[in-house]
């Protein structure tokens, strides 16, 4: 597995990484066995960049447990993310809803996630949600302090604007950004120059469009009712159809290779700068053993050409269920 730099701190990571949130969380019932055995697996298969949040255990670190007893017998060759940011004390249901980036909140996470990861570090602390009622300096300056003290390594934000990676940026070195982007969402892309001009690495995530680019969607109400694909926009009567039509192309294309439509999506993301990374996430070893893989196939211009013919624009729905969008300030 190729390794790439995030950021100008020397945040250096497998080039694809591991998203765990769909381990607990968002895609029906779970199984801790599995999640353990598929994180283990990418590990064999030189992952070495692992996603998790305080967020994906709403209040009882079961994601962040997971992970940190998977990762436990090959900790110092993995780099793990957590995030901070969710207001916990609201119900699930309310995700990205209400936010509390407090600097005392910040650092009860960072204690938490220490303790459930099981870990002395935690080598990339992102900010989960741009919190309009902290400013980012001060979110800023605690991060730094925690960098200052040992606990965390380096700084990320997910889902910010331009004007809010600046004003961090100046206060503690920003080494990565988390947002969505897929062949499906582009919209991610207008952040790019930005994270150029101060060296600040990119991590994508829902690299596979929520599982849609894996060509085994299926119609928003053959799922379970905890599945978030049943409210995507997406999934529904209309875009379903469009983007189903889309991936079928997609993966004519990717066959003709001898790769799986999952692999031309992640291979397409690694060809969009060399500071990017996605994070697909899986409980399948199989789909792991597959997205791996990706690393490994090359895009020829014209194959660039034709998937840019397939989807323009990206997909056909909103990125988000109305009133869910994150805000880029």
């Amino acid at each position: 597995m190729q390794h790439r730099t995030l950021g100008s701190q020397g945040l250096e990571v497998s080039a694809i990484g591991y998203g765990a949130m769909g381990l607990t969380m968002a895609y029906g019932p779970t199984d801790e066995e599995a999640g353990v055995a598929a994180l283990r697996r990418a590990h064999d298969l030189g992952v070495t960049f692992f996603d998790t949040a305080e967020m994906y255990g709403w209040g009882t670190g079961s994601n962040e447990i997971l992970v940190g007893k998977a990762v436990r017998d090959f900790r110092d060759d993995v780099v793990l993310a957590t995030k901070f940011g969710v207001d916990m004390s609201v119900p699930p249901e309310q995700i990205g809803g209400p936010l509390n980036s407090r600097p005392d909140n910040i650092r009860k996470v960072a204690d938490n996630s220490l303790r459930h990861l099981g870990v002395d570090h935690i080598d990339v602390f992102y900010q989960h949600r741009v919190d309009p009622q902290v400013p980012i300096e001060e979110v800023a300056g605690t991060v730094k302090e925690l960098i200052d003290a040992g606990w965390v390594k380096y700084f990320g934000l997910s889902e910010a604007g331009p004007e809010t990676i600046r004003r961090a940026h100046a206060v503690q070195p920003v080494s990565v950004l988390q947002s969505k982007y897929s062949l499906f969402e582009r919209d991610a892309e207008q952040l790019f120059p930005v994270l150029d001009e101060l060296g600040i690495g990119f991590v994508a995530y829902s690299p596979l469009g929520r599982g849609f680019i894996t060509g085994t969607a299926k119609p928003a109400g053959r799922y379970e009712a905890t599945d978030i694909r049943t409210v995507d926009p997406r999934w529904q009567p209309g875009n379903f159809e469009k983007n189903l039509e889309a991936v079928d192309r997609l993966a004519e294309l990717a066959a003709a290779k001898g790769a799986t439509v999952s692999q031309l999506a992640l291979a397409w993301l690694l060809t969009r700068g060399e500071h990017i990374v996605p994070i697909p996430g899986t409980r399948s070893q199989k789909r792991i053993e597959e997205n791996a893989a990706a690393a490994d196939l090359t895009l020829t211009d014209t194959d660039l050409k034709a998937i840019d013919e397939i989807l323009p624009h990206g997909g056909f729905g909103a990125r988000y269920t109305e009133g869910r969008v994150p805000t880029w300030i």
